[in-house]
């Protein structure tokens, strides 16, 4: 397996018992009191709350109390701030997040907490940024940009490339802010722009300019970051506060310098020293030096530049170059500058006001006594001017950091807002909220509102063009729960997006797999076809059918460029297109063969998929031939099931076996084993019933192969109830819920790969799950909480999730209803979610017969 695509693979829930702590839920050491009456109290009041807690429990359940609504467990941001009147909190000020445990400032100005909302105040943006290593935590960052933004504006401790993100929060220093285009670690940065501030000296080396703070002065949102940096050497103390919109960084400076003599001064890096990634380890890597251009406008009091930065370049060959990228800022001041300069490698060289190469920055120094500075930074794809005009049309100069704060909060309250829980912890609240943000960020928007309408830079035909775009497709992740997220919260943006997917085949010939600018070729199968197939199946507009079809169609049939000649190997270099690696002898043999490509087991299997996706694609589209061989094609899988061991095994072109542990990626022989996610029938057959299925599901989890953080393992826990064993998916989805989410920095399992980690934790709480995305259905579970309200924007309805005594520990089900009627099969068309309604789940505390 090739780990560096995603991350090493941790060990998962083991034999039998239920899953202890993981590192983010270690409870702190506790402090040792000696004094016998204090003890005695302890134990007294915890006796009595336990026996609280069983009398809660057992009244719940009675039936003549069964309609009191459950609150115990709902102990709101609203609820608990009574408790934060301990801090001393300025005029002003307010408490504006819940606590997340990791010593970080809580305290905010008023005005960036506005507009209130409740989802807002439990988003904990470093979750999934824990251990000195993100790779292995999630790999995220305190991002402050707006749902799908292009440019994401985070602090910056350290420099960032693939397996290394930009922030962590054990570090000390902050080395700037940058405006980010690294859609996900794994992945490589994208024409950056990094900005710093300091008094006194002009340091511009990236090391040698990080400044120190408290954790205790830091305060993070997804819509505005402060913090309190100390320059050093007695020369004062920098205030840095910052918002942004979808194009443009809005960042505030206040300099308390310790003498009236020292000038403040702001740094623009306009290219720097980063690394490329060769072969499939972080440590192989070598320097890489993009280009960069800036320029110091003392007239129009602006700094402009560009770099052409694109880690992922060595990728794909000379089919997609995308020679001509750049990304362009152009930074704007509040208060005029009275000097600047340029560096190289950080040598300072005052008054050039204009240079271009490697490892090159700008800086511009204020008056003595300068006490506030604002910066707008735009950001573009396609020219200067256009990076001028963003920030004309986002933050123009009279509009004030706050409300540039509140704007972009609004836009995340929106969403939240559709979201409403009874029955939640507050962790519970935080791992909710922050999920729910997490699978708002990707795709991000790349077209941007030009005089000519809405216009973008096509890196597959290296040039400017009209229409509506998008980046960071995470397709082999995201096609499993995240997408089908996306179609119930955000539906606006849904044709949009699979419309650029269909200009990315108009232009570079395929339909994206991992685009990052271009295509990457990272991981396996073409599950574009899924998205296209999910989104037709619920009557998704807003993108062109036929011209889709076309473009599933060609996955389906046509191999790619070499494909009997390269192996097509993780992060291989220079390689054409991917897709469907192996198609040639797919088509032939019935699967790509272990001994002629790479992943091949892998890829057998999702070939299967896509080929169910394409077959719902062209049945909508009236192509039944087609539809017809791509169903009995979606069969295939079966030529991978070795009778003998009772495992999936990749196969050599002379049919041979190739052995358990060859041909997988991000998984192994027991993980694909259940990678029949269209056709578990047929599965339930190869092993020869239906209990055979569910021995293998028990020795699956009892012997600690399912690794939720690889997504192979996400549907799997509700393969249980599709073979008559509903209590199986209720337990184990309840326990990978507790185990592998919490609300710190280590609240994830794994990396979040683009919202699909988060995107399983809410489908799963509301009790159902997209098994089989392309078909638009979704198996049940069980609710996590006493209740779940999610409003869907597109029509208003609601969807009401009740389940009294879901929180309280009732995990298994006995009835549901929806709209009041019993319902007995256990997959849902997306059409009865779309109608809303009452969703009526009776839970108990032991084993049902409901499912079976």
């Amino acid at each position: 397996m090739s780990e560096i695509r995603r991350r090493p693979i941790t060990p998962s829930i083991s034999d039998h018992s239920i899953p202890g702590p993981s590192a983010g839920q270690r409870r702190p050491q506790q402090k040792l009191w000696r004094r016998s009456r204090l003890l005695l109290f302890l134990f007294v009041s915890a006796g009595l709350l336990w026996l609280y807690n069983i009398a809660s429990s057992v009244f719940d359940n009675l039936p003549f109390l069964a309609s009191r609504d459950t609150q115990r467990f709902n102990e709101g941001f609203t609820e608990i701030r009574p408790s934060d009147l301990e801090f001393d909190i300025p005029p002003g000020y307010i408490i504006g997040h819940a606590d997340f445990g990791d010593g970080r400032s809580r305290k905010c100005k008023k005005e960036f907490v506005q507009p209130e909302s409740e989802g807002c105040n439990w988003v904990n943006v470093n979750l999934g940024n824990g251990g000195s290593e993100p790779n292995l935590s999630g790999g995220m960052i305190p991002s402050v940009a707006p749902p799908f933004g292009m440019t994401r504006w985070t602090p910056q401790t350290r420099e960032n490339y693939v397996s290394m993100c930009p922030y962590n929060q054990t570090d000390t220093k902050i080395h700037g802010f940058i405006g980010t285009h690294q859609p996900a670690i794994w992945m490589g940065e994208s024409g950056p722009v990094e900005i710093h501030a300091s008094l006194g000296e002009v340091i511009t080396d990236f090391e040698k300019r990080g400044l120190s703070f408290k954790k205790e002065d830091e305060y993070a949102s997804p819509n505005y970051y402060r913090n309190l940096l100390d320059v050093g050497n007695d020369k004062g103390e920098l205030e840095i506060e910052m918002s942004a919109t979808s194009r443009v960084g809005h960042i505030r400076y206040t300099f308390n310098p310790s003498s009236e003599f020292i000038k403040p001064h702001v740094v623009l890096q306009a290219s720097r020293k980063t690394w490329i990634l060769h072969g499939d380890q972080p440590d192989d890597k070598v320097p890489y030096y993009p280009n960069g251009y800036i320029e110091i406008d003392v007239e129009k009091q602006e700094v402009r530049g560009w770099n052409d930065e694109r880690q992922d370049h060595v990728l794909v060959g000379d089919e997609l170059p995308a020679k001509n990228f750049k990304s362009y800022f152009v930074a704007r001041f509040s208060q005029p500058f009275s000097e600047g300069g340029i560096s190289h490698a950080g040598k300072i060289q005052p008054k050039v006001l204009r240079g271009q190469g490697n490892v090159l920055t700008g800086y511009v120094q204020f008056p003595e006594n300068t006490k506030e500075v604002e910066v707008r930074v735009g950001v573009s794809f396609i020219s200067l001017e256009q990076a001028s005009r963003n920030i004309d049309l986002e933050i123009p100069s009279s509009q004030t950091l706050a409300q540039t704060s509140q704007s972009t909060r609004s836009l995340w309250a929106d969403k939240f807002d559709l979201l409403s829980v009874e029955g939640a912890t507050p962790s519970n609240l935080t791992v909710l909220y922050t999920s729910f943000a997490h699978t708002l960020v990707y795709p991000y928007e790349i077209s941007e509102p030009t005089p000519q309408g809405s216009m973008y830079y096509s890196g597959y035909i290296d040039k400017v063009v009209s229409g509506t775009s998008y980046s960071g497709y995470s397709i082999w992740d995201t096609f499993r729960a995240q997408s089908a997220w996306l179609i119930l919260v955000a539906p606006e943006r849904v044709g949009g997006m699979i419309q650029s997917m269909v200009q990315d085949y108009k232009e570079g010939g395929w339909l994206p797999m991992w685009k990052n600018v271009v295509e990457t070729n990272i991981m396996v199968g073409s599950h574009a076809d899924s998205l296209i197939a999910q989104a037709m199946k619920v009557g998704v507009t807003g993108f062109d059918y036929l011209e889709a079809w076309q473009a599933v169609r060609k996955n389906a049939f046509t191999p790619p460029d070499r494909d009997t000649e390269l192996r097509f190997g993780d992060r291989e270099e220079g390689t054409p297109q991917e897709v469907r690696a192996g198609l040639t002898e797919y088509k032939k043999l019935g699967y790509v063969a272990d001994d002629l490509h790479s992943e091949s087991g892998s890829r057998t299997l999702d070939y299967a998929y896509d080929d169910h996706a394409a077959s719902i694609v062209a049945d909508i589209m009236g192509a039944t031939e087609d539809a017809a061989l791509l169903r009995e094609r979606s069969k295939n899988y079966k030529y991978l099931y070795n009778n003998q061991t009772g495992h999936m095994e990749a196969r050599n072109s002379d049919g041979s076996w190739a052995g358990q542990e060859k041909g997988w990626t991000e998984g192994d022989h027991w993980a694909y084993t259940l990678d029949v996610m269209h056709d578990v029938p047929g599965l339930i057959d190869l092993m020869s019933g239906k209990s055979r299925l569910v021995h293998f599901l028990n020795r699956h989890f009892e012997g600690g192969h399912n690794l939720h953080t690889n997504e192979p393992s996400h549907h799997i826990p509700y393969m249980y109830i599709l073979a008559s064993a509903p209590h199986k998916t209720q337990e184990w989805v309840r326990r990978i819920g507790e185990s592998d989410y919490n609300h710190t920095a280590d609240g994830l399992s794994g990396n979040e790969d683009c919202g699909q980690m988060s995107a399983w934790y809410l489908f799963s709480s509301m009790g159902l799950y997209p098994v089989d995305p392309a078909n638009a259905t979704y198996v049940l579970g069980a609710p996590f909480f006493d209740k779940l309200t999610l409003t869907l924007p597109s029509t208003g309805k609601r969807i009401e999730v009740r389940a009294k005594g879901a929180s309280s520990g009732m995990k298994y089900v006995k009835n549901l209803q929806i709209g009041g009627v019993d319902r007995e099969d256990v997959v849902v068309p997306h059409d009865v979610l779309e109608k809303g309604g009452v969703w009526e789940w009776e839970m108990r505390g032991d084993h049902q017969v409901w499912g079976m």
